[in-house]
């Protein structure tokens, strides 16, 4: 470890205190230090360090693991702060003898702290304090950068906590996902998977090349890479809250390339695949396939709608659990309405809209599970490469060739934004066709007959001007 040795100004610097109070901890032999005629007075880096970990002294949290301020930011300012500060209109700025920290205001009219200090090269850096809300939490983010910088210049490797991953993902899936995501069981079985691979590194130990391991290792099992890229994203997040929970310095994966997607494929039913589809469901599936197709609901929505998000008086749907978060209402069609009335008067007395009739005990239950059944339904129809999420392609599809415009496609979908419904304005054969067809001619120099004649419109301008010439 390199034996730097510091002079008083700047052990008091990195301290934050005054020089007389360095002085006088020496005198009282409260502080390591060298004393050598032709040196003077001196600080080996790593005594510093040593003294500082030892608790010694614990008024100073820009070496300390817990982030938070022992002193009052008042009582901070009166002995650290300044006479050099500013208080603009569109900017404020606070200045410590280790850097400043100051506001910016947004375009929304909204203030955003910044930190300004030199790193260990005397680089001026100037950046977004990112979690700060304050000028106190901006403040323990300026200590933390110097910390790393006094760290970096005096080749001081502190001692980290060890962490296993495995102890990450079970925070990560106990606390965050299963609060905040309702697909947190897709969010558990990537961890598992990631675990297998990665469960038993420290956090701190869990490089790039690593997860570029891991990447390659899923792929030679036949992983598709749409599961890979859906796998990072959940190392990805877990990271990044390890990091706001102090149990990580930084995210590996933000070095880590994601693997190229292939074009979404594209899967629409045909009406003749729509009538054989219908004829080869079962009693209890039919329903659920017309639900899909006339509301473009997911498969999790159908599966958990109950009665009382149909109105049947208003002809409405309610759909509360989405994947957005948001409740959207979808109008009921004609055919849908008499469906769901002929259900309602079977089963006055359930809570759920879908059931199914247990052979067993004669009972009906709440269907929640249907994939094997539409699989075989498709295999008697000869439908092929087709899954339940097409239901809802095709219902996006053709509502958009049918000249719906985005924004209430969006809305009907539950999309959180229209670049995600733009994928259902691809054109069909037919349009693509037509469309070339505009530009050809017969022999003659005629344009086919079903073409329409657009030149009047073309050279309207130029005969505008024309006119304009002629009455002038």
């Amino acid at each position: 470890m390199n034996q730097s040795l510091l002079t008083v100004k700047e052990v008091s610097s990195f301290l934050q205190v005054h020089p007389k109070t360095i002085y006088r901890w020496v005198k009282n032999q409260q502080i390591p230090h060298i004393k050598k005629s032709e040196l003077g007075l001196r600080f080996a880096a790593k005594d510093i360090n040593d003294w500082i970990q030892s608790g010694q002294k614990k008024a100073f949290p820009l070496f300390g693991n817990i982030p938070k301020l022992d002193l009052s930011l008042e009582n901070y300012d009166k002995m650290l702060l300044k006479g050099r500060s500013v208080l603009s209109k569109n900017s404020k700025r606070w200045n410590y003898g280790i850097g400043s920290v100051y506001t910016r205001k947004m375009k929304g009219g909204k203030e955003r702290w910044y930190i300004d200090f030199q790193d260990e090269c005397g680089k001026r850096i100037r950046k977004v304090a990112k979690h700060a809300q304050s000028r106190g939490d901006a403040l323990l983010e300026l200590q933390e950068e110097i910390r790393k910088s006094f760290d970096s210049k005096h080749a001081l490797n502190r001692e980290k906590i060890k962490i296993e991953f495995r102890e990450l993902a079970d925070q990560y899936l106990e606390n965050y996902a299963k609060v905040n995501n309702l697909a947190w069981k897709r969010v558990e079985t990537c961890l598992k998977n990631l675990c297998e691979f990665l469960g038993g590194s420290y956090l701190h130990d869990i490089s790039p090349l690593m997860i570029e391991k891991y990447k390659l290792k899923r792929l030679n099992e036949g992983i598709m890479p749409a599961t890979v890229n859906r796998e990072l994203s959940v190392l990805k997040r877990a990271f990044n809250l390890a990091i706001s929970w102090d149990m990580a310095d930084e995210n590996p994966v933000q070095r880590v390339k994601f693997l190229r997607k292939p074009e979404p494929r594209e899967r629409i039913l045909t009406e003749d695949e729509e009538m054989r589809l219908f004829k080869a469901c079962t009693e209890h599936l039919k329903p659920i396939v017309m639900t899909a197709l006339r509301t473009g609901m997911r498969k999790a929505e159908i599966a958990n709608l109950r009665w009382n998000q149909v109105d049947l008086i208003n002809r409405e749907i309610e759909v509360v659990r989405t994947k957005s978060g948001k409740k959207r209402i979808i109008p009921i069609s004609e055919d849908l309405y008499q469906m769901l009335r002929q259900l309602r008067a079977t089963k006055e007395n359930s809570d759920f809209v879908f059931q199914y009739v247990d052979q067993r005990t004669g009972e009906r239950k709440h269907l929640r599970f249907f994939r094997r059944s539409f699989e075989n339904a498709c295999r008697r129809a000869n439908i092929e490469g087709f899954t339940f999420h097409d239901l809802r392609h095709t219902f996006a599809s053709r509502l958009v060739r049918a000249g719906v415009d985005l924004i209430t496609v969006k809305d009907l979908l539950g999309h959180y934004s229209v670049k995600t419904t733009e994928r259902y304005t691809h054109s069909n054969r037919e349009q693509k066709r037509k469309a070339v067809e505009i530009l050809s001619k017969d022999k003659g120099g005629k344009r086919p007959e079903n073409v329409l004649d657009l030149s009047h419109i073309c050279h309207m301008e130029e005969t505008e001007k024309l006119e304009r010439l002629v009455t002038h």
